[in-house]
């Protein structure tokens, strides 16, 4: 017979299935919300440090227009985390200890193979990818050469990630990244200052930092003494459960390939207008990146609190779920996008201290800091759909919403309207976010509506 989960829990885990769930939904994101933070910091220094301090004008640009090609390659199999988190949350709001476990070894071996796969992949065709990009920048090949080497250790942590989010804790996946991050912003001063390694120097750092946290989060869970403990001897992967994390994560995974394909043309188009519309749309990813990584903490949040309250067959609390992380990702986004939107322009300096890049970057947040809340509260859609065991469905949405509407204003409207003489013109461009934002949202808020009538009758009668 399945082993039970003792009802109480340790101070990292959180039950998910009772109390003010309001209350539980804030406490669990402004953790996650606060590492997503310090993470961007993190990479704001590097980019802060490369664009001052290397002494090389195409080095902010070459770290950042790496981004959407990094993502492009790594999410398809990112998304499979999120397989992992609904999965084991759903095992644990049952009850279900065995399973818990199973799910953990099986997600640990099968990231570390990915990791291994792709590390090597991207080593090998960094520079071809990066030319159907239309960029040839050296240092932007080096930059991903090196990143690649420590992606086995990133993918890893961020499926040990999941773990611990599923039941709860995301207090000590905070403590890692905020000691690994010191790690890299010393590292980053050290080599490229010090050392003038200037690009190189930056990766390297991030490598190291990366490595820093797998360690950490890996010895946590093989220290534990829950259902969830990492035992290296029970390194596995079980069909059964990779079954159940694929059904759920693939789909997230080849959605989020899909926006890179689209954020990668996005990229390419600004590309075209120059090194200084290049370096502008950098600094104001960086800067659009503290909104969205705390709405992305409620994303993860739906996912955690619905799952585990799928296990546990409470419909009502799932209804509430729903309603609260709605709330909660708006009063987010507005708290952080606001005043981003009014001194936009102050804080790129930080960035640059270049005019013509400053209004370049500026275009951009223009249009993503204050209507961010729509992509927000599309997310969690999303993840409510994704914790009920619909993952196809909101995928197909996403992609056609977000991603093929993209891909036609960009081919039918941006490309035969727009001058790439002319900054003014990337308006055209950024415009389509909160359009494709707002299309998505009205979609998935119709499918929620359809499904979960039907998900909620089998829970009452089960």
């Amino acid at each position: 017979m399945e082993q039970k989960i003792n009802v109480k829990k340790n101070r990292y885990e959180m039950d998910m299935t009772s109390g003010n769930l309001f209350l539980k939904i804030i406490r669990f994101s402004i953790p996650l919300a606060l590492m997503g933070i310090l993470q961007l910091l993190y990479n704001a220094a590097d980019l802060i440090v490369v664009g001052n301090f290397s002494g090389d004008g195409e080095a902010l640009g070459a770290v950042g227009s790496t981004g959407s090609l990094i993502n492009l390659t790594v999410n398809l199999f990112m998304g499979l985390s999120v397989g992992t988190n609904v999965i084991c949350a759903r095992m644990f709001g049952a009850g279900e200890k065995e399973r818990v476990g199973k799910v953990v070894h099986t997600s640990i071996a099968m990231s570390f193979l990915i990791g291994i796969f792709l590390g090597v992949f991207g080593i090998i065709f960094s520079k071809p990818l990066l030319h159907l990009m239309n960029n040839d920048l050296e240092l932007s090949n080096l930059y991903l050469k090196i990143y690649f080497i420590g992606l086995p250790f990133n993918l890893c942590y961020n499926f040990a990630a999941a773990i611990l989010r599923s039941v709860g804790d995301t207090k000590r996946p905070l403590y890692f990244l905020t000691i690994s991050g010191l790690v890299n912003v010393l590292l980053n001063l050290l080599l490229v200052i010090v050392f003038d390694l200037s690009v190189a120097g930056v990766a390297i750092a991030t490598v190291v930092s990366q490595l820093l946290s797998f360690i950490m989060i890996i010895v946590t869970l093989m220290r534990s003494k829950e259902c969830y403990r990492l035992k290296l001897s029970e390194l596995k992967i079980s069909r059964n459960e990779l079954k159940q994390i694929v059904k759920i994560g693939l789909p997230a995974g080849i959605q989020s390939s899909i926006f890179s394909i689209s954020n990668v043309l996005i990229q390419s188009s600004v590309n075209l207008f120059g090194p200084v519309a290049m370096n502008g749309n950098t600094a104001a990813q960086s800067v659009e990146g503290f909104v969205y990584t705390s709405m992305n903490a409620v994303y993860h949040a739906s996912l955690a609190f619905t799952g585990q309250n799928y296990g546990a067959k409470n419909v009502k609390n799932i209804k509430k779920v729903t309603i609260y992380s709605l709330i909660i990702v708006t009063l987010f986004a507005l708290i952080i996008g606001q005043p981003l939107f009014w001194f936009g322009k102050d804080v790129l300096r930080i960035y640059t201290t270049v005019p013509e890049e400053i209004e370049v970057a500026y275009i951009r947040l223009h249009y993503l800091t204050l209507p961010y809340f729509l992509c927000g509260i599309m997310d969690v859609m999303v993840g409510i759909l994704r914790g009920i065991g619909y993952s196809v469905m909101p995928m197909i949405v996403s992609i056609v919403g977000v991603c093929g509407f993209r891909i036609i204003w960009i081919l039918l409207v941006f490309y035969q309207n727009t001058d790439f003489s002319k900054f003014t013109d990337l308006n055209l461009l950024y415009v389509s976010y909160p359009i494709s934002w707002t299309i998505t949202f009205l979609v998935h808020l119709v499918t929620y509506f359809v499904v979960s009538r039907k998900v909620f009758n089998n829970m009452e009668s089960y």
